[in-house]
């Protein structure tokens, strides 16, 4: 893994939770359970990872 990305990987469900939070994991391309994704590490990324971190986890 590269300083310039991160992987991201959704550990847990949205459904029952704000719609909001549900388009960020949408943004974030997360729509399935344990998918991975690897983004640009920046501080747009970052503030969506921490609007839904009870959601997703980041990994190595």
């Amino acid at each position: 893994m590269s300083s310039e990305t991160i992987k991201i990987k959704l550990v847990k469900s949205p459904i029952g939770y704000n719609k909001k939070q549900k388009a960020v994991l949408t943004g974030m391309g997360l729509r399935k359970l344990n998918s991975v994704v690897e983004l640009v590490n920046n501080p747009m990324t970052l503030g969506m990872v921490k609007k839904v971190n009870h959601l997703v986890k980041i990994v190595d």
